[in-house]
Order: structure tokens, then sequence, then C-alpha cells
């Protein structure tokens, strides 16, 4: 004797009003847990020594700024350098010479 297997009913999606954030907290939590633990580790300093605890601000200020002032990106497309002296009365042209089949050659000419 054989029994036929009932369909398991699918779980209904909830309302898009109603769906759960993905798991994480993102970079606000992470900067809180990270400003609460140095907020800590500071308040543990200073009952130890209140000198040492403001040595160690400024410790971490000056290790703050020299890390914000090496992790400025450089300039994507720089400026130029001037042009030399005499080199704003030349026309430079060029043109494109195919020598070959897939091959092209650039001739540069200077006109004054």
């Amino acid at each position: 004797m054989s029994r036929g297997k009932t369909p398991e009913p699918e779980p209904e999606e909830p309302a898009e009003d109603e769906q759960e954030e993905p798991a994480g907290g993102g970079g606000v939590a992470g900067a809180l847990v990270l400003t609460v633990l140095g907020a800590a580790g500071l308040g543990g300093v200073y009952a130890a020594s209140p000198a040492a605890a403001v040595g160690a601000v400024w410790v971490l200020g000056a290790g703050a700024l020299w890390k914000a002032a090496r992790s400025v990106p450089r300039a994507a497309n720089p400026a130029p350098p001037p042009a030399s002296e005499g080199a704003d009365d030349t026309n430079p042209q060029f043109t494109i010479v195919e020598d070959r089949e897939g091959h092209c050659t650039v001739q540069w000419t200077k006109r004054g």
C-alpha cells in the first residue's frame, strides 16, 4: 500500500513594510562601540594617573592627525607642467600614418 506525499505549504513572504532589516549594525554602530571602548580605556588610564590620561589624549590626537594627513588621495588628473619659454609660439601638429596592416605611427611636427 503506498501513500502519496502531501505537498508542504510554502512559507508566505511578509509584505514590504513587514520585512526584517538585514543583520549587521553598519558603520555607525561600529564607531559607537569603538568610542565606548576607547572612553573606557581612557577612563582606566585616568584612574591610574590623570597626567598619563592627558598625555594619552595628546598622543591619540597626534596619531589621528598623522593618519588623516597621509590618507589624502593624490589628484586624479594633476595640472600639466607649465610650458617652457618659447613654446607658446609653436603650433604642434601630427599625422597618423598606417605603415602596415593594423599598425599606425604618429608623426609630430612643430610649426612656428
